[in-house]
This record gives structure tokens, sequence and C-alpha cells, in this order.
């Protein structure tokens, strides 16, 4: 595939942040990088983490958000670079976007951790020293095993996986691993881009469902099809087994109640903690950054979502 190179406003971004590392003298400076925006619930664990650990290792933290735009993203690392930061913790929401700008950054001395969403082919894709992060398509597979067992789906049924952004890596690799299990059993998968915005999914995934009246089984991709999942499944008159990804508080309800099978949880606060860490132990200590798989133990089904519902939105 093509690496895909992008330019943009990078004096006017290289100034912003020149400003804000200055503002805090602090022995590490770190750039965190979130390739969506900040209404994104899903990120306010991750941030906390990050700035949990930003507090306990003594580093000046700037958060940037890209907003789903790959050039602004190659900005906000490129200006990273170029305003000399230790450390750059940055999700890899495509395989080949970025690949320039963070080998750009690792030649500077710059230490680039992955976290949320890595390059499909994980090192041997990209130039970052580590990634923290779940790992996707495994998980996608055992989700999509475990609702193969549970609900009998079997040869020539369909299932329907809508995806919040089809080409984005997490995207790729989750839907890859349901297919995968699918596919082993002959069963076939229907997709559909849903989007981001929560009501347009919600239209999508219930308009699909509506219109094939076949599917056996839903599977949310990320957290936007997750959290509407149960409620298009309503909407659409029709009565399904479905199971998805990440936690929000309609997500918990939804596996509380019974109208959600199951949730597979990345423990986002870890994917902010544990890379800025690392890159402080990196500065400080010469330390080498090693890759941490916060998809452990990430199966949450009925016996297991009350443990963690008190959590959502700071821990978890």
């Amino acid at each position: 595939m093509a690496k895909v190179k992008f330019r943009g406003r990078l004096a006017a971004t290289v100034g912003a942040l020149m400003l804000s590392t200055a503002a805090h003298a602090a022995d590490v400076k770190a750039t965190m990088i979130i390739y969506l925006n900040p209404s994104v619930q899903f990120f306010n664990p991750v941030v906390k983490g990050a700035q949990d650990a930003a507090a306990q290792f003594g580093v000046d933290l700037d958060v940037q958000y890209a907003n789903n735009d790959p050039v602004r993203q190659n900005d906000l690392i490129e200006a990273a670079t170029v305003a000399g930061v230790d450390g750059i913790a940055v999700a890899i929401s495509s395989s080949d976007a970025f690949d320039k700008s963070i080998c750009d950054a690792v030649k500077a001395g710059i230490v680039v951790i992955g976290f949320n969403n890595d390059d499909l082919e994980g090192s041997k894709g990209n130039c970052r020293q580590a990634y923290v992060g779940m790992n996707e398509f495994a998980s996608g597979y055992e989700l999509g095993n475990r609702m193969i067992e549970k609900f009998g789906l079997k040869r020539g049924d369909v299932v329907f996986n809508p995806r919040e952004i089809p080409e984005a890596s997490f995207a790729v690799a989750r839907g890859g691993g349901i297919e995968k299990a699918m596919k082993e059993k002959g069963i076939k998968v229907e997709t559909v881009r849903a989007g981001l915005d929560l009501a347009e999914a919600r239209n999508i995934m219930a308009q699909f469902l509506i219109a094939n009246k076949d599917v056996k089984a839903v599977f949310g991709t990320g957290s936007v099809t997750s959290t509407v999942g149960a409620g298009a499944i309503e909407d659409a008159g029709v009565k399904v087994p479905f199971g998805g990804f990440d936690l929000a508080v309609e997500i918990a309800n939804a596996v509380e109640s019974g109208a959600m099978f199951a949730t597979m949880d990345q423990q986002p606060y870890l994917q902010g903690y544990y890379p800025i860490a690392q890159i402080a132990m990196a500065k400080k200590y010469g330390l080498t950054p090693t890759d941490v798989d916060t998809g452990q133990g990430a199966f949450l089904d009925k016996d297991r979502i009350a443990r963690v519902k008190p959590m959502i939105g700071s821990y978890r």
C-alpha cells in the first residue's frame, strides 16, 4: 500500500506547542495526541491516566486532539518534534498516514509510544518504540467465538458488524478478528460505515436491521456502535444477540439488563498512564519502552460488569 504524506500549517502548530511546553518547568516534556476530539468520552480515562502519570513522574504533559484529521495529526507530530519534546504518545489510527512523521521523531531522539491504535503490522510497520493497548484482532476473534458458542451461530447464518471508521486500524483489526471467527464456521459478515455521531450511527444500524431480517447477531466495533447498538436493535423491532467493545454507562446498562451479551474492555486508563510513565523512565533512567497488552481479561459480561461500572469515565 502506498505511503501517504500530508502537509499542513506546521508553523502555527509549532508555536502553540512551544508556548504550551514552556508554560511549566518539568524534568520531562511529553505530548499526547488523540486522533479523535474531546467529545469522545472513551478517551476521558486515557487522559486521566496520562495526567496521573505526569504528576507522579514530573512530566510537563500537553494533550492534543487531531479531530479525526490525518493532516492535523501529522502537523501535531511534526510540531512536537520541532518543539523538542522528550516523548510523544500517539494513537496510530492509520497504518500508513503517520509513518514518516513518527520515524522523523524517533530519528530526532524522541521516544514515541503508540497507544489505543497500532499499525496493523506492529513494530514492522512503524518506527514507534512500543505499543500500549489491546490486541484488537485477538479480542475480535475472542468475542466472535464466544458469541458463536453462546448463541449457536452456524454455517449459512448472517451477522452484522457496523464499523465507525471502516478504514481505521482499530476497525480493520477488530472486524478482522470477528470475520476470522465467523469464516471458520461458514458465517457471513455484513458491514456498513456507521460514523462517529451517536444518533446517526443508531439510525444507520436500525435501518440495516429493518432491511435485513435474516441477521442472527450484531457486533459493535467501537465505542459508538457499542453504545447505540442495543437501542438500534430495539428501534428495528428485532431480537438478536449483541456484543461489542469498550465501556460507557449505556454499554454497562445494556449488559446489566441483558440487552447486550458482553463488551470487550481495553482498559483505557492504562493506555494513558503507561505511555507517559515509560517516556519519563526512558528519559530519566534510560529504560527501554516495552509493549503492554491492556486487553488482558477484557471480556465483561453480566457477571463481571457491576464491579467496573462505578469507575466508568475515570479508571475504566
